[in-house]
């Protein structure tokens, strides 16, 4: 097979993200509340105060500073003490994990198109800004990854990474989780992209991902025939994954059974994130891509 023309592979990434969204994501920086100032410094400058070397701002003297970073020529002038604020450099390791396994090509608009769209939106602010970037992509574990991403270069591979790895297979989440955080470096932001349909539970393998040194964020996403099913009568129901099969008689009472379920389930499920101090969200593969990222995810403080 010949290699792509760049032409072609600028259009990949036209597929994931066109370029009035991209101009918007220029303006954006990933956050992480638990990143933590190691002891080399990263190639990238955050927006994070400290002992660094750019000069940010002032702030008033309280008891405990360290008198080293007392600006004294405002002291001389105003008899008062500031301390002199810098920009820190850290290097901010950006990890998502993007489920590819059968159940999210289910749907009218599709998981999948929608979860690739999300995970190429995020790793895009991460790449631009020179962060660290991983995607993994899972089914029966991980199944396709790109490591280590730092710089627009990258973006086109990412492109093919995502748009050539189809939408397959059993799921194994948890040997995913601990694959992932076998091969984790350093702090940051990691990201978690699924339905969350596993049969064998989320529970243990989400237990792998929480640490001190990364954020943690679940993004949960349905289709439309799934928040809000429409089917009626008899029907055969076909697991995508494993072909596992019933047969049920649709009708009102068992639609509002099923919504029951399936909010109770959504909810354990951010139960389960809150306590562990990770946020969660929820939404539909009809919603648009750049509300998510735009709005809620500005609102919980990954982008900036």
């Amino acid at each position: 097979m010949s290699p792509k023309t760049p032409t072609s592979s600028r259009r990949r990434l036209t597929e994931l993200l066109d370029g009035q969204f991209m101009a918007r994501l220029d303006g954006l920086d990933i956050f992480s509340r638990k990143m933590l100032q190691g002891k080399l410094r990263g190639e990238r400058r955050s927006k994070r105060r400290g002992d660094g070397i750019e000069f940010a701002d002032h702030r008033p003297y309280v008891i405990g500073d360290d008198l080293r970073f007392v600006d004294w020529n405002i002291y001389g002038r105003l008899d008062q003490l500031f301390l002199k604020l810098f920009l820190q450099e850290q290097d901010l390791t950006l990890q998502v994990m993007v489920d590819v396994s059968a159940s999210v090509s289910d749907g009218q608009p599709t998981k999948e198109m929608f979860l690739k769209r999300l995970a190429a939106a995020i790793a895009y602010v991460g790449v631009v800004n020179n962060n660290r970037v991983t995607i993994s992509a899972f089914a029966d574990g991980v199944v396709a990854q790109i490591a280590n991403m730092r710089g627009r270069n990258y973006l086109h591979q990412m492109a093919e990474m995502l748009l050539g790895t189809d939408s397959a297979g059993p799921s194994d989440f948890e040997k995913a989780c601990r694959q992932v955080a076998a091969t984790r470096v350093g702090s940051g932001v990691m990201i978690v992209l699924s339905d969350f349909l596993f049969k064998a539970g989320y529970e243990g393998a989400l237990r792998r991902l929480i640490s001190e040194k990364y954020d943690l964020y679940v993004v949960q996403v349905l289709s439309p025939q799934e928040l809000a099913p429409t089917f009626s009568g008899d029907l055969t129901l076909v697991d995508m994954e494993d072909d596992d099969r019933a047969e049920v008689t649709i009708s009102s009472a068992l639609l509002k059974y099923y919504k029951r379920n399936l909010a109770a389930y959504c909810n354990e499920l951010k139960g389960f994130c809150t306590r562990r101090g990770a946020i969660y969200a929820l939404t539909g593969s009809g919603e648009p891509v750049e509300a998510l990222i735009l709005n809620y995810m500005r609102r919980r403080g990954l982008l900036r």
